[in-house]
Order: C-alpha cells, then sequence, then structure tokens
C-alpha cells in the first residue's frame, strides 16, 4: 500500500510562506482604503454642512471687533445720513441715548454681561468685551433697523455668533431699561385740557372741521413665528389674514408721537378686546369735547366713551336731508378721511424705521418680544421729540425710502420675507454678502 505523503516540500512550503506575506501585506492596504473613504463621507458631510451653514467662524472675520471693521468706518465718520440709513438716528440723536447719567453707556459699563460661567455681581471686565458701549448700541439699532439675518450683523461688527447672540439679548436689555428713564421716550396722553387744546389746535390749522380731535387711532398686526405649542399657536392664529400673527393698538398724536400703545396681544383677538386699555383711557383721562380718528372699521368703544372715537361715514350711513347741513357733514367727513391717514402714515414710520418689525416676531418668549416692542415705540417717540415730526418727513422717510426699493413702504404686506431681506437698506448700505 502506498503511503500519502503529509510533508510538504521545500519549495510548496516557500510559496506558502509567500502568500501569507502578500496577505500580510494586502490587510492595512485594505484597512487604510476603508478609512479613506469613511473620512472622505465625513468631510463630504462637513462641506455640505458648511455650505448650508449662516453663521462665520472667527478666522473668517476681520481679526480686532475695535478696528478696522465696516461700524468702526461708519462711527468714525460722524455722518449724519449714514446713522440714519443705517440705524434710523442722526449723530446728536445717538449721542443723546449713549451718553449722560443713567445712559446706555453708563449701564453698558457698570453691569456684567450675563454668562453662565460669571457671577451676576461681580465688576464687569470691560477691557475683555469684544465692543465697547457705542458698539453695542451701533450693534443693537443696527438689529432693530433692519432685516438682515445676524450673519451679517457677524460681518458689520466682527463677531462670533456666540457673541452676536449674548450682546444683542444684554443690549436690548439695557436699552430697554434706558429709554424707561427717558422722558423723549415717555409714553403718554396729555395731561391737561390746555395741552388738549395744543393738539387741537395743531390739527385744525389743516383740518378746521375737526375741532376736538387730538390723535389718530389705528391697529398694527405684526406677523409672528409659528409655535409648537397648540395653545399658543391657536392663540396668535388670526383667521381673516390666515396668518399667525401679533396684534397690536397705538394712537398718535399731530406731533408724531405715540401717547397710547397696547402691544403684544395675540392675533386672535379682534381690536375691540385689544384696545380695552384705551378705551379706559379716554373715558378716565379725556375730558369731554375732545376725540381720536379712527378707521372706519375701528371699533368705538362702549356708551361710556361715546364721541370719543370718531370716524368717516361707512356706505349707506344715514346723512342729514337738509342740503346745508349735508353738504357739512360731507365736510366733516372728509377732513375725518384725510387725518385719518396720518395714524397709517405713523404706522408706516414704525415698520420702514425699525426693519425688525417687518419679519416674524419670536414667539419662544412673550417677555422677550414684549421688550422687542416696547423699545420700538419708545424709540419712535425719542426720534419725534429729539429731531421733529417735520424733519422726520422731509429728510429722514426721504433718506429711508431712497436706500430701499419703494415696495418695502407701498406693498409691504404682499412680500415674502426673503424679499424684505434682499430689499432691507442696511444690507444694502454695508454691501454684506447675502449667501454664504
Amino acid at each position: 500500500m502506498m503511503s500519502t505523503n503529509i510533508f510538504l516540500s521545500p519549495t510548496n512550503l516557500l510559496l506558502s510562506e509567500a502568500e501569507d506575506d502578500e496577505e500580510a501585506l494586502l490587510l492595512p492596504a485594505v484597512f487604510l482604503v476603508v478609512l479613506a473613504g469613511i473620512e472622505g463621507a465625513r468631510q463630504d458631510r462637513i462641506d455640505h454642512r458648511h455650505r448650508n451653514r449662516l453663521y462665520l467662524r472667527r478666522n473668517e472675520l476681520l481679526p480686532n471687533p475695535r478696528a478696522g471693521t465696516p461700524w468702526q468706518i461708519l462711527w468714525e465718520s460722524q455722518n449724519d445720513r449714514a446713522f440714519i440709513t443705517t440705524m434710523g438716528f442722526d449723530v446728536k440723536t445717538f449721542r443723546h441715548i449713549l451718553e449722560g447719567p443713567g445712559r446706555f453707556a453708563q449701564r453698558w459699563e457698570e453691569t456684567p454681561v450675563p454668562r453662565d460661567d460669571v457671577s451676576t455681581t461681580g465688576r464687569p471686565r470691560l477691557g475683555g468685551r469684544s465692543l465697547n458701549a457705542c458698539g453695542a448700541l451701533g450693534l443693537t439699532l443696527h438689529y432693530l433697523g433692519s432685516a438682515m439675518l445676524e450673519v451679517h450683523l457677524q460681518q458689520i461688527f466682527a463677531l462670533v455668533p456666540s457673541t452676536v447672540s449674548r450682546y444683542l439679548s444684554f443690549s436690548l436689555t439695557i436699552l430697554h431699561q434706558t429709554l424707561a428713564t427717558m422722558k423723549e421716550a415717555k409714553v403718554s396722553l396729555p395731561r391737561t385740557v390746555e395741552e388738549f387744546e395744543k393738539e387741537t389746535r395743531l390739527i385744525c390749522e389743516r383740518h378746521p372741521l375737526l375741532e376736538g380731535a387730538f390723535g389718530g387711532l389705528d391697529g398694527l398686526s405684526l406677523t409672528a413665528e409659528e409655535s409648537d405649542d397648540p395653545e399658543m399657536e391657536n392663540a396668535t392664529y388670526n383667521g381673516w389674514k390666515s396668518n399667525h400673527c401679533i396684534n397690536n393698538v397705538l394712537a398718535f398724536s399731530p406731533q408724531g408721537t405715540i401717547t397710547m400703545a397696547v402691544l403684544n396681544a395675540p392675533g386672535s383677538w379682534h381690536d375691540s378686546r385689544v384696545a380695552r386699555p384705551i378705551f379706559q383711557a379716554l373715558e378716565h383721562h379725556v375730558p369731554d369735547g375732545y376725540f381720536l380718528v379712527a378707521d372706519t372699521a375701528f371699533p368705538r368703544g362702549t356708551v361710556s366713551i361715546h364721541g370719543k372715537i370718531r370716524a368717516p361715514m361707512k356706505g349707506g350711513e344715514y346723512i342729514p336731508a337738509d342740503p346745508i347741513e349735508q353738504e357739512q357733514a360731507l365736510l366733516v367727513n372728509r377732513q375725518l378721511l384725510s387725518y385719518r391717514q396720518t395714524a397709517e402714515w405713523g404706522m408706516r414710520m414704525l415698520q420702514g424705521s425699525f426693519g425688525r418689525l417687518r419679519v416674524p416676531l419670536p414667539i419662544s418668549s412673550e417677555e422677550k418680544r414684549k421688550e422687542l416692542l416696547e423699545i420700538c415705540v419708545r424709540l419712535s417717540n425719542v426720534r419725534a421729540r429729539c429731531v421733529g415730526i417735520n424733519q422726520i418727513r422731509e429728510v429722514y422717510m426721504p433718506t429711508w425710502r431712497a436706500s430701499e426699493d419703494d415696495k418695502l413702504w407701498t406693498r409691504l404686506g404682499e412680500m415674502v420675507f426673503g424679499d424684505i431681506r434682499r430689499r432691507d437698506r442696511v444690507s444694502r448700505f454695508h454691501l454684506v454678502v447675502a449667501d454664504i
């Protein structure tokens, strides 16, 4: 019987060892190829995220927020037209808000910027801040005066996203506190008969038949973000507008100041419900014989304030049969209709000068939303009192309109938010890049 040779010859042994060596060398190469593929896929995902990233990192911004930035160049220019275009105020009014006891600069320098890792009772480290007081106020007014994305503010002020968010939140709070102490920012009715009479005389200079009128009244509905909370989502939804919004009612004096304001009401509320505090003020603080002029559709309130809100006649409304009385009623109606437009002008001025009101209001924090609205109202009064309504009409509004698309002023309600941001005057002034 033949035996089976179970031993390999020397030649076969050498071949087997060579194959094992090749496999040993091949495995690391395969591993490296797989690893490279994984790393390449990860980098592709990172690149995809970066293409859609709406923020900038430190190395993509100017190196020093306090030197050579677009804001620093604007500040050093001290140019009224540039300040009005970007922040809505001339240099003198900007400094009036910034400087003096209890003003913005003092609060900025004496209050620590809130952070989780910093004591709220410690001394502020001003040298460690990226912006000084004027820069912080400039950042805040740029934000309020524009509809631009925060990435554009990063470019203008050379700040990383976390710093922009932290500074804006802090600056809005101390600006709100500052305005609450400024007499120029005060929102109040006339207090004496003499003051009511002064307002009436101003109106009667152009509308002599409106004896007793002391201002105009209108509602302002602002678009809001849609909430994830079903209860809040339902409260802010306005079926008439088919949109989520926040309702406000404002009264304007003939001098351009806001004398009464009900802010931050849910969009589902009717004007008659929103305006209840105004009805109460008219009942208790306005003498008989004086009235506000409102739109035909605006509620006139209860019997207790009968005659204190007047509006142009509706179609089909009764008019006197006597031709003389009829002509007089039509003349009064035409003057009511003419003066009513001043409240609409006031609303356009408010949204025109504060571009932040053109984009959906934040829905997550009722307190912050109310703070934003109140700041805009008080700043509007500061401008009216420090500059004057004639200057606003003749200098400010032409400047704003010349640097923006006229559609923002005449057909704002028909525009989508992308168009609003692209046509924003502050973005155009700084010529920031729109797409990252």
